[in-house]
């Protein structure tokens, strides 16, 4: 496949159905982790013109900014810290409608004003990594984008 995406001017579900083949192919036969992560990040905002779409790595007991789309984001957070560190620590995808209303929301920007974060789990439940999609709107993400998302951190 070339470098390129072909992008639907439909819905969001419909734009998840085009992209999701595309990242697969793309990251297919490819076993660098950073080109895979950097990859998927980019195809992200390109195709929703998300605020910032990016993964952080488990080192240790922190998070680790890994390859970002977006604004310069916090480098470092710690299990059950934020949106992020709480995915992490419930292993479970955490949808978040308004993060001001989030207890312990870390504001790496405050023009950030929703945001989804899905743990990337091992064969036996571990997480290893956290992809985080913040929107400036309020109520940006939904089952849909979790459904989809889940997918697409499952070719991962």
């Amino acid at each position: 496949m070339a470098e390129d995406l072909c992008i639907s001017n439909g819905g969001k579900e419909e734009k998840y159905r085009m992209l999701l083949p595309q990242i697969k192919c793309l990251i297919d036969g490819e076993d660098d982790l950073i080109a895979n992560l950097a990859n998927v990040a980019a195809a992200l905002k390109e195709t929703f013109h998300f605020f910032w779409v990016g993964f952080y790595l488990v080192k240790g007991e922190e998070l680790v900014l890994a390859p970002f789309q977006g604004p310069v984001a916090c480098t470092r957070i710690k299990k059950g810290r934020g949106v992020c560190g709480k995915a992490w620590e419930r292993a479970e995808i955490l949808v978040v409608p308004d993060v001001d209303a989030f207890p312990g929301h870390i504001a790496c920007s405050s023009l950030s004003r929703s945001e989804i974060v899905l743990p990337l789990l091992r064969a036996k439940g571990e997480v290893w990594a956290v992809l985080d999609v913040d929107s400036e709107n309020l109520n940006s993400f939904d089952e849909v984008d979790a459904r989809f998302l889940q997918e697409l951190c499952s070719y991962l």
